[in-house]
């Protein structure tokens, strides 16, 4: 079913909206980061995220429409981040799109954030087709998933405590980095030596797929108690943690593969975007007979083309949701159904 759906992204510190064709594909994508805003604060203030979007998302739906040379006319329907997320920053982009449903008389339909993430990839032109491996990894997530088709996911291993951003965020903070830390350490990472500090691979040594990285925040603070850390010796615990998080990140990859019997990885999330995890993957990957497929760096990040994907898809199968405002700030992806199935609302 042809479709011209808006999508909504405000989970977080990213205001993001674009315009998905059924036909033509994607047709316009704009997002608004608020790290300047968050630097000087050392992390996301979800209070201070929840006004910018106030502010920012409006003249972005006008801005999107006009890129695309779109009336309002023309819509067929809005999809928006309804969860998982900051619950502050989810009601401002639902109450939007709620308002905006109601005046051009159009459906709405709540995405889940990570069906989000787990779909991206059909933006992208030779993506992989179903089923396939997805390894979502970002600043709140990391797990493992089975995905054989829209609503057809089974999550295989997921983070016990800290995802993996999250891990690299605290560390980079420890070692005196700025916001966001991610990319910071990763950049300190490229001056260090390997094998300098050789911290533990969480849970390599026992089987499943689930992940832990609080124990590997911890080794770090351990190995730099007590020392004097010049440029050198911070670049050198900066890459032994990388080279940590990277290898415990592909051997859980590859196990997750061989239990599926697919041959299929696709990486999603803002992690998914840093320089040694894509080479690792890729290199080991194909000694294993595998590939890996990497959304480009903006479908990784938080975005709204996969929103407006999804919901496309749900809109098309008739799926629609009622008048009140809804958000979710906890919602499982094992509660998601394929399009059109009972069950697949969170609320």
């Amino acid at each position: 079913m042809h479709m011209l759906v808006l999508g909504i992204e405000t989970s977080c510190d990213e205001t993001a909206v674009a315009l998905y064709d059924g036909e033509k594909g994607l047709v316009a994508n704009r997002v608004f980061s608020q790290v300047e805003l968050h630097r000087r604060h050392g992390g996301v203030v979800p209070e201070l995220a929840s006004r910018e979007h106030i502010v920012r998302l409006l003249p972005m739906v006008e801005a999107a429409l006009s890129e695309a040379g779109i009336e309002p006319q023309a819509i067929d329907g809005i999809a928006y981040t309804a969860g998982p997320g900051l619950i502050g920053a989810l009601l401002v982009g639902a109450s939007v799109a709620r308002a905006l449903g109601y005046a051009w008389d159009v459906p709405v339909i709540g995405v889940h954030h990570l069906e989000g993430h787990l779909l991206a990839p059909a933006l992208e032109p030779g993506a992989p087709g179903f089923p396939f491996v997805a390894l979502q990894v970002s600043g709140g997530h990391t797990l493992l998933v089975e995905v054989g088709g829209v609503g057809r996911y089974r999550i295989l291993g997921e983070t016990q405590d800290d995802a993996a951003g999250e891990a690299f965020d605290k560390t980079a903070k420890l070692l005196g980095l700025g916001y966001p830390g991610g990319p910071a350490l990763a950049a300190l990472a490229e001056h260090g030596r390997p094998g300098v500090f050789d911290f533990p691979r969480p849970m390599l040594d026992r089987p499943g797929l689930d992940f832990s990285f609080s124990g590997l925040k911890t080794a770090v603070v351990v190995a730099v108690r007590g020392r004097e850390l010049d440029d050198v010796a911070r670049a050198d615990v900066a890459r032994g943690f990388e080279e940590a998080i990277v290898d415990t990140l592909v051997t859980k990859s590859l196990r997750a593969l061989k239990a599926t019997g697919l041959d299929t990885l696709v990486v999603a999330g803002g992690v998914g975007a840093n320089r040694r995890l894509r080479e690792a993957l890729t290199a080991r990957l194909a000694a294993a007979r595998a590939r890996a497929f990497f959304p480009r760096p903006e479908f990784c990040t938080d975005n709204a083309a996969m929103i407006a994907l999804a919901g496309h898809h749900r809109l098309a199968a008739g799926e629609r949701e009622d008048l009140p405002v809804r958000a979710q700030a906890r919602w499982s992806l094992d509660e998601l159904r394929p399009p059109g199935s009972e069950g697949t609302r969170p609320f």
